[in-house]
């Protein structure tokens, strides 16, 4: 982004639309959704629509590691879904839970409400809600609530950080201020404020201009890196807009190395194809996760 084509509507419809970008964005949602169907269907001890909430969008799916006598609690992912905060479910996302789960992880996939019945700050107080409620449960249903490691593509790559760098005892006293171990963020977006500025997501996330600042992970200080508290991984496909590299960039600028230690693009990817080398067991992103898993 430079100072000629910053606001420039038309340049970020064409840097930010996504689905216009990748024709082919049909069958690939159409797929995830079959996937996930399947999914369910196959991982039968999964529990859908438990609510962590009493709001709209307030519920999450579990799908539980294999149990086997005498093993110790599973590491637990919780993945994010995108959509601009506007659009797509936890139901078409289900499908990322099956290669993990067969590996001994706990998999928990979210639902939030969407804009423009909420704004964005209130998507991110829902996810604050649900990672409380799955550190407060999870052992419940086999999962280790002091290994969650956060996931997410697109928005919810942006959540993913955000709840990286949350500062949990503020939340509740009785909640470690390491409570997410790590995070992994596909195609995030980190500063919002060019988003104010597109016309195809004025509509539906009405952001003004604090709600985009207060709501901005590269705006904010880099979350504490220590003992038992881990950092963020952000990647991007290699074939994504300039300005989804740039944001790429723009996370590790602003929280540094050391907070931001892998910071890539993923060769050959897309917006969408980067969430299917996830969980091809052979991709280096899905080698990388069981890593931070420690799978």
């Amino acid at each position: 982004m430079n100072a000629d084509t910053s606001f420039d509507p038309a340049w970020l419809d064409a840097q930010y639309n996504n689905r216009a970008l990748v024709p082919e964005h049909g069958p690939i949602l159409e797929r995830w959704a079959r996937d996930s169907a399947t999914t369910r269907k196959q991982l039968r001890h999964a529990l859908i629509d438990v609510a962590y909430g009493h709001g709209p969008g307030e519920t999450l799916d579990i799908f539980p590691a294999p149990l086997k006598p005498d093993t110790a609690p599973a590491p637990v992912l919780v993945f994010i879904h995108g959509g601009y905060w506007r659009s797509l479910d936890k139901a078409d996302h289900s499908f990322i839970a099956e290669p993990f789960v067969k590996k001994g992880a706990c998999v928990v996939v979210p639902n939030y409400a969407l804009c423009p019945a909420v704004t964005i700050p209130d998507i991110v107080l829902q996810m604050v809600q649900a990672l409380t409620w799955v550190y407060r449960h999870i052992a419940v249903h086999g999962g280790d609530p002091q290994r969650i490691t956060v996931v997410g593509h697109s928005a919810g790559g942006h959540l993913a950080a955000l709840l990286l760098n949350c500062m949990w005892q503020q939340v509740h006293h009785d909640l470690p201020p390491d409570l997410v171990k790590d995070a992994l963020s596909m195609s995030g977006v980190f500063d919002l404020e060019p988003l104010r500025h597109t016309p195809f997501l004025q509509g539906s996330l009405q952001l003004t201009p604090a709600d985009a600042l207060r709501a901005s992970p590269a705006g904010m200080p880099a979350p504490y890196v220590g003992e038992g508290r881990g950092v963020l991984v952000s990647v991007v496909g290699g074939d994504e807009s300039g300005e989804f590299r740039r944001q790429n960039q723009l996370i590790r600028q602003a929280w540094g190395e050391d907070a931001v230690p892998v910071c890539e693009e993923v060769p050959g990817r897309n917006h969408f194809t980067v969430v299917d080398a996830l969980v091809e067991p052979r991709h280096q992103l899905h080698k990388l996760l069981l890593q931070m898993l420690d799978i």
